[in-house]
């Protein structure tokens, strides 16, 4: 068999050309390295430019001036507020029972009125008791019958003793069963008082004005009485006007509140007690006015706080018993206060510091020592600011301290809300 021959082609012949994709992707290259070498040429000819005598632009050229806003602290007259939350509560809530026993016969109010003081409530059946007091009633009668006769017997005695006519022992007789005679009738009248007591507690009266609640027990029921356990609950009455706000401050703060009317900066005299404030938890204006009457006599070991008790005048039943709330209490008298922005305020490590606009333009760093917050936004400053610091409010993220800026001047524009 013969073998085919391979025919190689010359080196001298026209060799291909090689296939369209490729010939498009050596073009891209080309383009491609192309544009770098311009770019390349166009950067070395804007540097030369700038580093040339009157070139357009200075590498070396200092950053442009910040902006910021500045403005003086706000300088009023205020009144510190320190705020907790409590609990309104009765200033007097009874449990209202049954001081006899019996079948309950008649309920004489709606669940929920107000009610008076001496406002019949309930009856118990009092036939019982009428039965009781016209017993005693005669008992007593026949008590004073005795008396009577006993005191006419003795008489008599007495005139025939004076002439020797009866014996000193029938005399002494008649004496005692005279003084028997006075002590029954106390006796009896001792019942009939209890009877006709028994008979006036069949009909239960209000102790106290207020709010009385439902009633647990309900007509033609045995209700049991007295004094001892195991007595019936009819219902229970809470007063309204005036009413008692309960809440707890820390032992750090009554110590605070103390400190301060010592030095002077806040007056509570048992004449003219502190003054509060208080809102319901839906409100958003402090809207009632009361004092502080009572603080407990020793801290809680537990929680360390120690509890304080508000009174407040209650006219319109406005407020509820249980019902929760927020009060203000003024942790200072009126004075002159220094009140920048919350945002204004810096962290230098444990210090508070603000940004400050000199005259000449440089910012400088003052540190301050801040008091409460006055609402969300404001707060208060207690010392190391002036009332004519001009305080950058706006563009800190852009100064540092010592370098120069462009001071605009501003206002605080963030309302007070104690206004």
């Amino acid at each position: 068999m013969l073998e085919t021959e391979q025919v190689r082609p010359s080196a001298n012949e026209p060799q291909p050309a090689p296939p369209a994709p490729e010939r498009r992707r050596r073009g891209r290259g080309l383009a491609i390295a192309l544009v770098v070498l311009l770019l390349a040429l166009g950067a070395a000819w804007w540097i030369f430019r700038g580093a040339a005598p009157g070139g357009g632009v200075n590498a070396s050229a200092a950053p442009p001036t910040p902006h910021v806003t500045v403005a003086s602290p706000l300088y009023k007259d205020i009144v510190e507020w320190n705020e907790y939350t409590g609990q309104f509560q009765a200033v007097e809530e009874v449990e209202v029972r049954s001081r006899v026993s019996g079948y309950l016969d008649q309920i004489h109010f709606r669940d929920g009125q107000i009610v008076k003081a001496g406002d019949l409530l309930f009856t118990i059946d009092q036939r019982p008791f009428q039965i009781a007091a016209a017993s005693a009633q005669a008992q007593l009668t026949q008590a004073k019958a005795r008396l009577d006769l006993a005191n006419a017997q003795l008489a008599r005695a007495e005139q025939l003793r004076k002439n020797d006519n009866v014996a000193a022992s029938v005399y002494d007789e008649r004496l005692q069963e005279m003084r028997t005679a006075a002590a029954s009738v106390e006796v009896a009248q001792a019942a009939l008082n209890d009877a006709e007591l028994n008979l006036e507690y069949a009909s239960i009266t209000a102790p106290i004005g207020g709010r009385i609640g439902a009633h647990t027990v309900s007509m033609g029921n045995l209700v049991t009485g007295g004094s001892g356990t195991g007595t019936t609950v009819l219902t229970t009455i809470v007063s309204l006007n005036p009413i008692h706000f309960i809440f707890d401050i820390s032992e750090a703060e009554l110590l605070s509140y103390r400190r301060a009317v010592a030095e002077g900066r806040m007056s509570a005299t048992p004449e003219k007690p502190i003054e509060v404030q208080a809102k319901l938890l839906d409100d958003s204006q402090w809207s009632l006015s009361g004092s502080i009457d009572f603080l407990d006599n020793q801290v809680d070991r537990g929680s360390g706080t120690i509890r304080v008790r508000a009174v407040f005048p209650n006219p319109d039943f406005k407020l509820t018993p249980g019902q929760f709330g927020r009060i203000r209490v003024p942790a200072s008298d009126r004075y002159k206060a220094l009140i920048v922005p919350e945002s204004a305020l810096l962290n230098d490590q444990a210090r508070k510091i603000v940004m400050t606009v000199a005259q000449d333009g440089t910012v400088a760093p003052k540190v301050v020592r801040p008091g409460p917050n006055r609402g969300p936004e404001l707060r208060i400053i207690r010392s190391g600011l002036a009332p004519t610091d001009k305080v950058i409010i706006n563009g800190l993220m852009r100064v540092r301290p010592g370098m120069k800026v462009a001071a605009e001047e501003g206002k605080i524009d963030i309302k007070d809300p104690e206004e």
